[in-house]
């Protein structure tokens, strides 16, 4: 947010900078708070339904970063079909309330913790490492040598299919595999149950 600020085409404003860190502020404690209540919560349906706030709020960070493509992809592919996935299993299965997972406070306390201060210690230094200089501000000429922002929808596509595309490629055998490995389950139980 602050490199979005400091780098646009006119002079930033002071207000513009603190409103678009305060929208970062507020979509990543959001996020920050459903991703707890995903694993947090008892019930899979209130899960679901905090991985469904967490998933829009991501869109909406998105939005923020200029990513506009990347935005709708998420409210499309992860909020809109990855979570109706998750409901139909957890309506497939009839899962209750599962306790098991839930007495190990503990264990999560004491794992959360170094965490917790290790965060602490990156946003400390981060923001020692990212305190802008004066001399490092570009003005007048700079600003207007600077390259115009490019279609992110066609520098995601030429990253994509360039230098990812063997990984691309691995993801989706990864998936089709899997796919059939499901309906192959999917098919003998349902064989089992007949016979």
């Amino acid at each position: 947010m602050r490199s979005a600020c400091r780098w646009s085409r006119r002079r930033p404003d002071r207000e513009d900078c603190a409103l678009d860190l305060l929208f970062f502020g507020y979509f990543a404690g959001v996020i920050g708070l459903t991703a707890i209540l995903v694993v947090a919560l008892k019930n899979p349906i209130y899960s679901a339904l905090s991985l469904l706030i967490m998933f829009f709020h991501v869109a909406g960070l998105y939005v923020t970063l200029r990513a506009e493509f990347l935005a709708a992809v998420q409210i499309i592919v992860y909020a809109g079909a990855i979570l109706v996935l998750y409901l139909f299993v957890v309506m497939l299965l009839n899962l209750k309330r599962d306790d098991r997972y839930h007495t190990q406070w503990r264990v999560a306390a004491f794992v959360c913790l170094p965490l917790s201060v290790e965060l602490l210690v990156l946003g400390m230094s981060g923001r020692v490492l990212a305190r802008p200089e004066q001399s490092a501000v570009p003005t007048g000429e700079a600003i207007s040598a600077a390259p115009a922002a490019a279609d992110n929808t066609l520098a995601i596509g030429e990253t994509l299919f360039s230098t990812y595309l063997y990984p691309f490629e691995i993801a989706s055998v990864i998936l089709l595999v899997a796919m059939i490995g499901a309906i192959v389950l999917a098919k003998r139980d349902i064989g089992g149950s007949e016979a």
